[in-house]
């Protein structure tokens, strides 16, 4: 499943063009905005993350962590109403006046108390395990 659709806030602390550290940073989707292309899949997974009860999938980061070229961010995910920390490298590329971030976080749907959800009467079930992948840039302003 993907989504295009997310939003974030933070502080950014830089000198000159070089990233020194985030802060305060939190970024949330809609998790009906996740799409597989088949809309019984998504019934299926939205029903899965209870989403009329918990809308939202989110990361609050709670240290952004430099370690030579390498980083490494540290925070809570909450995903289907349920929090758990999350550590994960982090890829940072500068260009201009602008910050891109890429990495995948992978984790397991019961460590979020979700059960994978099945089709056709459970002949067709889902993985446990699922990676939360992004790729966003931000502008400094």
């Amino acid at each position: 499943m993907k989504s295009s659709e997310a939003k974030g806030d933070g502080m950014f602390v830089t000198e000159g063009n070089e990233l020194k550290d985030i802060k305060n940073l939190t970024v949330s989707m809609k998790a009906e905005t996740l799409k597989s292309g088949t809309r019984g899949l998504d019934n299926n997974a939205y029903k899965a993350l209870d989403t009329k009860k918990n809308p939202e999938i989110k990361f609050q980061l709670k240290e952004f962590v430099k370690n030579g070229s390498a980083y490494t961010a540290k925070g809570d995910f909450t995903i289907a109403g349920v929090t758990k920390p999350a550590s994960f490298p982090v890829k940072v590329n500068q260009s201009g006046n602008s910050f891109t971030f890429e990495g995948k976080y992978d984790t397991k749907l019961t460590n979020f108390s979700i059960d994978p959800p099945t089709a056709l009467l459970g002949t067709v079930k889902t993985d446990d395990a699922i990676s939360i992948s992004f790729k966003t840039t931000f502008q400094k302003q």
